[in-house]
This record gives C-alpha cells, structure tokens and sequence, in this order.
C-alpha cells in the first residue's frame, strides 16, 4: 500500500499484532524497515494502545524527517490502522492556538497580560465569590486566576444550550463561575476550562468576530493547516478521512467500546473545540515556538513558566516538559469524549504526536503516554544517567 504525505511517498508495513508503521520510501537494496528504526518507541506504542483506546498512533521525528507508527486499529472490528493525516477532535490542544491568538492581540496592543478581565469584560467574572479586578489576563492563560475546575458535560448537568443545540460562551461562562474559587489570583493552579471560555469571550469583545472565525483567520489559515477546523456552533460533522472515536472500557484481557456520544462542538468552544491530524498539530506546535505564530516576546511570555508537577510546567497556553535525554519539549494534550491526544515538540526539530481514540475517566493511561512522548523525542539521545 503506498500513501502520499506532503508529496513524499511513504510505504506501508505491516508488523507484529496488528501494529503498522509508516517510513520514508528509500532504495530497496539498502532499505531498513521503520520496525528497524524505532524498537523501542513501538513497543511504548503498544504498551500504551494496550490501555488505551481500540487504536492508537504517533508521528514523530526530527530534522530528517518524520514517520508514524499506529497499534490497533482507528475502526473496531477492523483492521484499520490510524494515520497522521486522518482528523479527529484535539480537546484542549485547542487551549494553544486560543492563547497564540491572545498573544497577537497583546503584541497589537489591543489586550494587556496584566490588565484586569473586568476591564474587557465588566460583570462577567464576578459573584459567587469572584473579582474580575483582581483576575488578570495572564492568570487566566496560566490557570493561575483561582477558577473551579470546570469541564462540560455530554449528558449530565450540561450548561443549557440554544434551542438548536448550541451552546453561547456566556453560558458556559456562567456554568464555569456558578463553582466556588479554589484560591486566591495568582497564588495556585488549577487547571479549569472556564479560564480559556472566559478567554473566548475576550477575543470575541476584542476583535468582534466569533472566536471560532478569528483563531482560523489569524493561525489556521496563515500557517496552512488545510486539515484543522475550529468548526462552527452547530457543525458537529466530523471531516474525511477520520478516526472514529470510542466509550468503553477494560478490565485485564477485556474490553468494551461503543461509539462516543455526539455532541455540539460549541460546548467547549475556545477551550476544547477544535479539530485536527497529527501532521498539522505538529506543524503548529513547531511554527510557534520557532517565532512564526506570535513575536519573539509574545513567545517568551508564553514560555514564562510555572511548575505544576515534577518536570512539568505550565506557560501561557502550553505546556514544557524535561525529558529523560535533558531535552526540554513543549505542547499540550487534549481529551474530549473519544479521543485522548498530546503533542510535544523541541527547539531543535524534535516532535512527536499522538491520539488513541478513547478518552478514560478513570485511570487514563497517562504514565503509558509519557512513556511513549519520552521515548519517541529522546531517540538517539543519550539519557541522563
């Protein structure tokens, strides 16, 4: 089976236990399998497919080039394996071309990092315990702002939507806000979808056009991720070819999937609505922190960190990580119902992507998934002792 990626032939492999891999074509007389070439980030690859969804996949590479490897498959009771170019919805990655866009607006002087929310949007973030005059841009982007941890709900205790479906920012705003704070501003993190909805609402006063228009107009479409969709309040179509996304579960040897519930993609708007492939995350994540999205010192405050875990820490919209070989990696995961996903990438050429298609409410496979990022970014790098 041969695939066209970006005009380059790629040849198709199968391997042991339904895992395939795609490498770069090269003469037959001198080939080496990508098999070969990546041992050790397949066997993460399975490991980590292994308690994660039916499917799972990286792309992943350096400056030389980039290739993928897929375990399982991306359509049960098939033999389907997931591909770097196949769309599927990329949940909080969403959360860093919200940010990028924030910080073109800051670098436009039209949004300071450290003026007051309540100075765009008076009203919105106040009750309930909360002061919008003591909430900062910035705490916003970095979760630092005390909001309650927020995420919306398919089915339960949903925020309430439009008569046809859809959902408004303010509303999800008002659900967000309707939880106690959990701290003071600027004194601790907590990860809450609210910060990036309110943030949403922001872009939306600033530049007067829906969140969803702006984010395609100034990243989308400037860097030419022809596979990206911020799709708008009320398309909830999912673009061909695609990986389908699963409910389920497992328990030792045994699994159970069913198809993800569908929902509108404006219920979690610039926190969480975007579509994507593995390619195009990955060329977005590298043109960022090469200076091609936001300006070197939009990119430096994005990069202005704070610790949140051991070797983990958080920016403005995304997210550094110290792998194992001392290399340094930043990017973002994501996981709205069906798909659970992260990129990361390097200032030296590093990257790697990945989705499996089945997010887990309990015990997501998350150490699986460092693992595996590790492996595949720290190729040929010599680990830290």
């Amino acid at each position: 089976m041969v695939i066209k990626q970006n005009g380059t032939k790629l040849s198709l492999v199968v391997g042991v236990v339904c895992a395939t891999m795609l490498t770069l074509a090269a003469p037959a007389a001198h080939a080496r399998t990508a098999e070969d070439d990546h041992t050790a980030t397949l066997a993460a690859l399975k490991a980590f497919q292994a308690n994660a969804g039916p499917g799972a996949a990286i792309h992943a590479g350096g400056v030389g080039g980039s290739w993928t490897l897929s375990a399982g498959t991306g359509t049960i009771n098939s033999d389907r394996p997931i591909r770097s170019d196949e769309h599927f919805r990329i949940g909080s990655q969403t959360k860093t071309f919200t940010a990028a866009v924030l910080l073109q607006l800051v670098d436009e002087g039209k949004v300071s990092l450290d003026a007051a929310i309540a100075d765009y949007l008076p009203g919105v973030v106040t009750g309930n315990g909360y002061d919008g005059t003591r909430i900062t841009v910035r705490h916003l982007l970095q979760h630092t702002s005390g909001l309650a941890a927020f995420t919306p709900q398919v089915v339960i205790d949903r925020p309430v939507s439009n008569p046809d479906g859809t959902y408004d920012l303010a509303e999800l705003v008002r659900k967000g806000l309707s939880y106690a704070p959990v701290s003071a501003p600027g004194t601790g993190f907590t990860y809450s979808n609210t910060n990036y909805l309110v943030l949403g609402m922001l872009v939306e006063k600033v530049t007067g056009q829906p969140v969803h228009e702006t984010v395609t107009r100034r990243v989308i479409e400037p860097l030419g991720l022809s596979r990206t969709f911020f799709p708008a309040p009320g398309d909830r179509a999912l673009p061909t070819p695609a990986v389908n996304g699963y409910h389920g579960l497992r328990a030792g040897g045994f699994y159970l999937w069913t198809p993800a519930l569908t929902y509108d993609p404006s219920l979690f708007s610039s926190a969480g609505a975007m579509i994507s492939t593995l390619q195009d995350l990955t060329a977005f994540y590298q043109a960022l922190v090469a200076g091609k999205v936001v300006s070197a010192s939009g990119l430096a405050e994005m990069q202005k960190v704070r610790e949140v875990g051991p070797k983990v820490s958080f920016g403005l919209g995304i997210g550094r990580k110290e792998l194992s070989c001392g290399i340094v990696a930043w990017g973002h995961d994501g996981g709205v119902p069906g798909y659970m996903s992260q990129t990361m990438v390097t200032e030296n050429g590093r990257h790697a992507s990945v989705v499996t298609n089945a997010l887990f409410q309990i015990n997501p496979p998350a150490d699986q998934l460092h693992e595996l990022l590790d492996t595949a970014l720290c190729e040929d790098a010599a680990r830290r002792p």
